[in-house]
């Protein structure tokens, strides 16, 4: 359950640390108690906001609790903002505010997610949650909140993209990989049934699918990545230019041409050729010393990964999918009853692949789920009528 502010009038949510940054502050209304025209429905709908505002504020302070420097402070500012939003609808509330009402699920889940995990999965969601207030078709929210919400969709979006950056990689990786197992060896087990072959022949080739695509998988992945790591290898400058530079003509110096190949500036690379032939004894212009040849900071060899480690994780969540479709027959189902079964796991198993990847896209998760379901069952469809076909012709 989300944290709850409490109830007085004057309570506003802790501001952000020092050095945080600063946004305008939304105007609450003027009268410091509910409209006599206010309807009970408007009181109700007002609770709720409140109560929301509380959990959301509760959520930010709570991702900024595992966060460090501007992000922090990003999203302690947010928290701030939120307590202005909370500020206002108990203004409008008055003695109707009365005791903190729950959230709704939404916002108690985020909160929860915030609390125990703060991955960017909570942030994905938060910037749905933003960018579906309902504060623009409400007359009683000021135009400086609805302004709030749609600005703090687009920071939360910031934020959430840097999460989505670091998990580009082995994200797609792990989608691919085991939609790939799913799809293919559900595909197969249903054309080798609908052909008419015994169980135990489905569920061989049921086997022989999931170790030849795992293999498969693996084998492709480790030979992406280590060509990638040779590729990085092959365009790493080497250290040539300091045995080279004493001999060169300085009348005709080809030394210039290889910094402007590397992509620098001509003065850089003039300066940089400089260096290398002594007329410098020093970096004069650090703008200018790009020092090409010394290590990297960063190992780029280790941002694309190890191409036993990129294999080894294709082949477990490719065979992490696949063994899905044959495990009815693994538990010793036979015939129709085992494929219903099958495909009903498969379902279930894409429907949640496909909602993650709509949450981590900042989309309707449904909509992802209900099309990654479309498409594997499309395919084990077809799949399914081209057996029977193969299966008559061969009979």
């Amino acid at each position: 359950m989300s944290q709850h502010a409490p109830s007085d009038p004057n309570h506003s949510a802790p501001g952000p640390a020092a050095g945080s940054p600063s946004y305008p502050a939304a105007s609450p209304a003027a009268s410091p108690t509910a409209s006599p025209a206010a309807s009970t429905a408007d009181i109700k709908r007002w609770r709720q906001y409140l109560a929301d505002e509380r959990a959301e504020a509760s959520v930010y302070r709570d991702l900024a609790q595992n966060r460090s420097g501007e992000e922090r402070d990003i999203l302690l500012a947010l928290a701030e903002a939120e307590g202005r939003h909370e500020a206002h609808w108990l203004q409008l509330l008055g003695e109707h505010a009365g005791r903190p009402r729950p959230a709704s699920l939404r916002s108690q889940f985020l909160g929860f997610l915030a609390r125990h995990f703060g991955s960017v999965f909570v942030l994905a969601l938060a910037q749905r949650a933003e960018s579906r207030s309902p504060y623009a078709n409400d007359p009683n929210a000021t135009p400086a909140m609805v302004a709030d919400e749609q600005i703090h969709e687009e920071v939360v979006r910031g934020l959430a993209t840097r999460g989505r950056n670091r998990l580009a990689g082995s994200f797609r990786a792990a989608v691919f990989g085991a939609n790939d197992g799913l799809v293919s060896n559900l595909s197969l087990v249903m054309g080798m049934a609908a052909s008419g072959v015994g169980s135990s022949v489905v569920l061989l080739s049921g086997v022989a699918g999931l170790l030849a695509g795992a293999l498969s998988m693996g084998a492709g992945e480790f030979i992406s990545v280590r060509s990638q790591r040779e590729l990085l290898a092959a365009t790493r400058p080497t250290q040539i230019t300091l045995a080279a530079a004493p001999s060169l003509d300085i009348e005709h110096n080809e030394l210039l041409l290889v910094y402007l190949a590397r992509g620098m500036s001509r003065e850089a690379a003039e300066h940089r050729v400089a260096e290398r032939m002594g007329l410098l004894d020093c970096d004069c212009d650090p703008s200018l010393s790009l020092r090409p040849e010394l290590p990297e900071t960063e190992d780029q060899h280790e941002a694309v990964g190890t191409a036993w480690s990129a294999a080894a994780s294709s082949f477990c969540f490719f065979a992490s999918g696949a063994i899905v479709p044959i495990i009815p027959f693994l538990l010793g189902m036979t015939g129709i009853a085992a494929l219903v079964v099958s495909a009903a796991l498969v379902g279930i198993a894409l429907l949640l692949t496909g909602g993650v990847v709509g949450l981590l896209s900042g989309t309707s998760p449904a909509s992802r789920a209900f099309r990654q379901l479309a498409i594997g069952m499309g395919a084990a469809a077809v799949t399914y009528l081209l057996g029977m076909v193969f299966g008559a012709v061969v009979a």
